[in-house]
């Protein structure tokens, strides 16, 4: 593997491979930049079936949060962190702290929360040895814990502000959202769109949590392997990325596509297909920035209120990137990355109280 080589490398300051025999610990960290301030993003636990899995995981997603947090006006740069593993079999305490150690060696480079397959819990145990992380638990009234509501509540905000752009509607009353994926944010974002009077349509590799949903929200299942395949106004995909290439994008049948899932486009140019077949495509770490904010909030001292002042900035976001992009003729993930990249070269930035 020649990580310098690879097309999902793009200039990373950072990639750092950390193990511990005692805990069973395999990590990486990679960090995309630090232009705006320390690298922050979550830490991922999956049973990456090689390396070099993890490591193409890990450079997608750290890039991503570089755009993430330019986009979302926070004063952190981009970084992620993976832990190959079973996160229902392989987790401990230790492994944890093995974890925090190696954040902690980067003094503040990095700074880390919870993501897919990890908890607030598992993050607490990552505290214990390093003060760079958040996603903790908080008190009433401040802001953090565990972000997945407000990441669900910035794509529901997304997801309305979609609707009105593509279909020229104020509300989701008897529209048809199918939701890719129900875990922790997927729920979270049912719940608010049942709320709505929108129809639902639900997947997940995991049968109990696609129960859960349809017995509290009145959601339709749907096979995992199929629901791109559903017709709906709206494919929210919030479980793993790269979904969209174009052989799923042939087969859609949504008019829409915002969802909380990172890096949703294989490829860049998957955008241009999504343009081509007239589907709406919300930039994923521009809709789903939610969680983010909360974790800067926390990071940096702030509170619930404003935490939910930043996330209710999201549909003007992405509304400004689809009418640029129909002004300029462009794809919305063109637009946004031009965007994203142009922040980048600006001067760190620090939350206004």
């Amino acid at each position: 593997m020649e990580v310098f080589d690879m097309r999902e490398f793009d200039g990373h300051e950072l990639v750092l491979f950390g193990h511990d025999a005692a805990t069973g610990l395999r990590a990486v960290i990679a960090i995309h930049s630090t232009t705006l301030g320390p690298a922050a993003g979550g830490c991922r636990m999956w049973p990456y079936a090689t390396t070099t899995d993890a490591v193409t995981d890990v450079l997608r997603l750290s890039r991503g949060m570089s755009y993430k947090n330019a986009m979302a006006g926070l004063p952190f740069g981009g970084g992620k962190a993976v832990l190959i593993g079973d996160s229902r079999t392989a987790k401990s305490p230790e492994l944890f702290a093995a974890f925090g150690r190696m954040v902690d060696s980067l003094r503040g480079r990095y700074v880390t929360a919870e993501d897919v397959g990890t908890t607030t819990a598992d993050m607490a145990h990552v505290a214990r040895v390093t003060r760079y992380v958040s996603g903790l638990g908080r008190s009433p009234g401040e802001a953090g814990g565990d972000p997945s509501p407000k990441t669900a509540l910035g794509v529901f905000l997304g997801i309305r502000a979609a609707v009105r752009f593509r279909l020229g509607r104020d509300d989701l009353q008897g529209l048809t959202v199918a939701v890719q994926g129900a875990g922790g944010v997927g729920y979270h974002l049912c719940g608010l769109l049942a709320a709505a009077g929108a129809r639902l349509k639900v997947a997940d590799v995991l049968p109990r949590a696609v129960e859960r949903v349809c017995d509290e929200f009145g959601a339709t299942p749907v096979a995992a392997v199929k629901v791109l395949e559903e017709e709906s106004d709206v494919l929210a995909p919030c479980a793993l990325g790269a979904i969209l290439n174009t052989r799923s994008i042939a087969q859609l049948r949504a008019t829409v596509v915002a969802g909380a899932a990172n890096n949703q486009l294989a490829q860049g140019q998957d955008g241009e297909a999504l343009r081509a077949a007239g589907v709406l495509y919300a930039p994923d770490y521009v809709i789903n920035a939610g969680g983010i904010i909360s974790v800067a909030r926390e990071y940096y001292g702030g509170t619930e209120a404003q935490v939910l002042e930043d996330i209710e900035r999201i549909p003007a976001r992405l509304t400004e990137i689809f009418e640029r992009a129909r002004r300029e003729n462009r794809t919305t993930n063109e637009v946004a990355d031009r965007m994203a990249r142009e922040r980048l070269g600006r001067e760190p930035q620090r939350l206004v109280a």
